[in-house]
Formats: C-alpha cells, structure tokens, sequence
C-alpha cells in the first residue's frame, strides 16, 4: 500500500469566504475519484485545521500501490479536478508519498 499525502496553502488573495468555498469544492472534487479512479483504497480531504495549523488543507489517500497512485497522477478525472478546482487556487503544495 501507498500513503500520499499533500498539503496545500490557498493563494493570499482569496477572501475567508472564497477560500471557504474552494476548501469545500476541492475535498467535494478529490472525494469523488474513489469511485473512479482504479486503486483506490480510501481519499479523504481535511479542511478544517485549526488555527494553529500553517497549511490550509490536507489530501489523506491510499493507493494499493505504487503502479495505482502513479495511475492515478494521470487519470483524467483525477487531472481535471487538480486543473479546475486546485491548481488555479494554491500557492503552496508539499507532497509525501509512502509505502505501509
């Protein structure tokens, strides 16, 4: 199995009520692939951190392996929701990937 983890930092000019709005759409969007993407085991998207925290949201995901999460990287329904609902919205992304 494959853990692949990312944080994300929405961009500065986004107001709390749109960043609200692109949290929401991002863990809607992410969510949605495990019933469509091959591979994977579980995908949770986390946006409620508390004030403490420096990221904005967390994508927390298991792949059976590697050959999935690499499946997965290219997916076209995984590269839509990345192209439309996150990347025009973060300014930070940090990734871990791996093996349990």
């Amino acid at each position: 199995m494959v853990k692949h983890v990312i944080l994300w930092t929405l961009k500065d000019e986004l107001s709390p009520e749109e960043k609200a709005q692109v949290k929401k759409g991002i863990k809607e969007g992410l969510e949605g692939l495990k019933c469509r993407v091959p591979g994977i085991v579980d995908i949770k998207v986390n946006i409620n951190g508390l004030a403490s925290s420096n990221a904005d949201l967390m994508l927390d995901s298991l792949f059976e392996n590697k050959e999935a999460l690499d499946a997965y990287a290219v997916h076209p329904a995984h590269v839509a929701v990345a192209d439309e609902k996150v990347r025009p919205y973060t300014k930070i992304r940090s990734c871990l990937d791996f093996e349990i």
